[in-house]
């Protein structure tokens, strides 16, 4: 993918998006979607004001959603050559948590189905004790129609991607300054 190209989500993540826009403070999961993508110089400012880096640019995220406190959903550009579903979903938070929660975007689906947001993935080692998911049929049968072959619960979606992506952390503390 390039910076310049469209900005609208694809069609399984816009489905999606539609119904977390709806459940807002609903179901105990702090996750506030975009309608669209950042544009390609406000995921640069991002990417600069949460890193403290004023040399990169935000080339390699589409930045998608935010939780309550600013903290960010994105694609990471990780996959040369290979499409925007296929590339894996991060969360940066506002208070320096970072995760790889799912390895593709059919794989997100499933989180979302399970009850979990990108903040409750990304730490869903120290989540509240009285913190339950709630799964949800609606996101469960967009990620049926859209990612049949993806299905698993929401503990093996996080742990396939911390498993792929290890040095996720590692990788964006490089960039702080």
């Amino acid at each position: 993918m390039t910076p310049t190209e469209d900005r609208q989500f694809p069609a399984p993540l816009a489905a999606a998006m539609a119904v977390r826009l709806d459940r807002i403070g609903e179901d105990g999961v702090d996750f506030e979607p975009f309608k669209a993508f950042l544009t390609a110089d406000e995921t640069t400012d991002w990417l600069r004001a949460w890193t403290g880096n004023g040399k990169l640019n935000g080339d390699a995220f589409r930045v998608f959603g935010q939780d309550g406190t600013g903290g960010s959903a994105a694609f990471w550009l990780i996959r040369p050559g290979r499409a925007l579903a296929e590339q894996p979903v991060v969360f940066l938070g506002s208070e320096g948590e970072t995760g790889v929660v799912a390895r593709n975007l059919g794989s997100f689906l499933w989180l979302l189905a399970d009850g979990f947001g990108p903040w409750e993935a990304a730490t869903s080692y120290e989540l509240e004790p009285d913190w339950v998911p709630h799964p949800n049929r609606e996101l469960a049968a967009i990620a049926e129609q859209f990612a049949p072959l993806h299905r698993a619960a929401a503990v093996v979606v996080i742990e396939q991607a911390t498993r792929e992506f290890p040095d996720f952390d590692d990788t964006i503390m490089e960039l702080c300054r």
